[in-house]
């Protein structure tokens, strides 16, 4: 009887373990992934661990608050998604929240260039942005390459 419930008990809290865990390796490889964008933007980029030091805290702040765009924009069109019978006002409804998003995170990008020019010159910025879109672009075809062998990384 003892170990039928022990048994039980174990079968209950395993699955809770593999999902802990499992919940754990995705935000190691989320740590792992900005660890070597990082590294990336930065050998790239030329900067010194100074200007690194002061440009990437600046650039995770703009890039929450794009983040943040996006999941706001995300919920909006997924409400209207959730409807089986879109019409074409809610379609026209989605065409404008996109450019609306667009213009955000165009404003968003204006008010944060004059404080990126404080911390790196024109050339360091440009090749930081440059390297930062070449980074992701590298991830995204790795991770599409790597999915279909069954693997994420």
């Amino acid at each position: 009887m003892k170990r039928d419930i022990l048994f039980l008990i174990c079968l209950i809290l395993l699955p809770m373990q593999v999902v802990n865990l499992t919940a754990q390796e995705k935000k190691m490889n989320m740590a792992d992934y900005e660890k070597r964008k990082r590294e990336f933007i930065q050998r790239e980029a030329g900067l010194s661990k100074a200007e690194a030091d002061k440009y990437f805290p600046l650039n995770s702040e703009l890039t929450k608050k794009k983040f943040e765009l996006h999941r706001i924009h995300k919920e909006k069109v997924q409400r209207i998604k959730e409807n089986s019978n879109i019409s074409d006002e809610e379609y026209r409804k989605m065409l404008e929240d996109d450019l609306e998003l667009k213009m955000k995170e165009a404003a968003l990008e204006k008010e944060y260039a004059p404080k990126f020019e404080k911390v790196l010159t024109p050339e360091k910025l440009y090749k930081a942005q440059q390297a930062e879109r070449n980074f992701i672009q590298k991830e995204v075809s790795n991770f599409r390459n790597n999915r279909g062998n069954g693997r994420n990384r």
